[in-house]
């Protein structure tokens, strides 16, 4: 939700949206090891709804050349620093043409911090528990080099306000003759396994609004056990509303889909994927009422990608991710050394 956040900022900023995806490739050089495919990443941008387009297989340093094959009047970036691996700033040759604007990075959530969430296997980021020391003192050997602190990669709270809310959500009602489509999950380190779900359901009709339902953090846990949901309720909410499928979240949905929730929202169809459903704590099945009004469908997205299977990915790669996140601290705290002593100079 952080990408997307910088996404829906880069679009206010124009009129037509391009987003340059880099390759596998690409980012191992320069970066450490992709988490996602580029395949898979190619799709989750092009799911995100304030995108227009994607240039496929951008290069990782944006030059004038590539902004003209796609007559771009300007790039976009966000206020921290991306270096090439040899340490130059990937930005400076559009910076001197006067062709970057930038903005805002979104405070409280990195790829680094996630990541660290992964691994650390506690609860301390679920939105009601208190921090505990062990994860404090985890991420801060997370983001931090032998040598100081970066801004750019360490770990802050994501504080959820109301205005935010508001810039993701779509703002639009059901209108008649619109279908209205229940969902309800985790939708935790929302993926293009999810991605691939929701575009499906949103086929289903002609007209589609659809409603995705939240459960908060305990409700996951109790249904998903470890230390999931790795993003807590708030996260999750802003990942979900940046979807171009989905017209309404509904924050901290109840597990059962109950009748009052069907009228409520008025919904005419109710689909889940083809993940096992944990039944209730009473044991009861949380799907009973849609089947009995017979408006339940189960809609198979294709994706074998679960949450499971991406923090597989990050604890198969932790080590070259915990290297990544020193070298990138390291890369960007000489940096501010160097800033630092410009300033001095002048």
């Amino acid at each position: 939700y952080g990408h997307s956040n910088q996404l829906r900022q880069a679009r206010a900023m124009g009129d037509y949206l391009i987003v340059g995806v880099h390759t596998d490739e690409e980012i191992a050089k320069h970066k450490g090891p992709p988490v996602f495919t580029q395949e898979e990443r190619y799709k989750m941008v092009q799911a995100i709804k304030w995108v227009d387009e994607i240039a496929p297989g951008a290069p990782y340093v944006t030059t004038l050349e590539t902004l003209d094959k796609y007559s771009c009047d300007f790039c976009v970036h966000g206020d921290d620093i991306t270096l090439t691996i040899d340490g130059k700033d990937t930005y400076e040759e559009v910076k001197t043409a006067g062709r970057y604007r930038e903005c805002k990075r979104t405070q409280g959530v990195s790829t680094t911090d996630l990541v660290g969430r992964m691994l650390l296997m506690t609860k301390a980021h679920h939105s009601n528990i208190d921090e505990d020391l062990d994860y404090r003192k985890h991420t801060d050997n997370f983001g931090k080099g032998p040598k100081g602190h970066s801004p750019w990669t360490g770990v802050s709270q994501f504080l959820q306000t109301s205005q935010k809310i508001i810039q993701f959500a779509s703002g639009k009602e059901p209108q008649p003759g619109d279908t209205i489509i229940y969902v309800a999950g985790a939708f935790d380190l929302f993926h293009v396994g999810h991605v691939d779900f929701l575009e499906k359901v949103h086929r289903l009709a002609e007209k589609p609004y659809i409603i995705a339902g939240l459960h908060f953090d305990q409700e996951v846990n109790r249904y998903k056990g470890k230390n999931y949901p790795i993003m807590n309720i708030h996260e999750r909410t802003l990942s979900v509303l940046a979807c171009r499928y989905v017209s309404e979240v509904v924050i901290g949905a109840p597990y059962a889909v109950t009748a009052d929730l069907l009228d409520h929202f008025r919904v005419t169809l109710v689909c889940h994927g083809m993940t096992e459903v944990v039944p209730d704590k009473d044991g009861s099945d949380p799907y009973e009422e849609p089947k009995r009004r017979g408006i339940f469908q189960l809609v198979d997205s294709g994706s074998n990608l679960t949450t499971d299977l991406i923090v597989q990915r990050i604890i198969k790669n932790r080590l070259e991710f915990e290297a990544r996140n020193q070298k990138k601290e390291a890369k960007e705290l000489a940096v501010l050394e160097a800033m630092r002593r410009l300033e001095e100079e002048k």
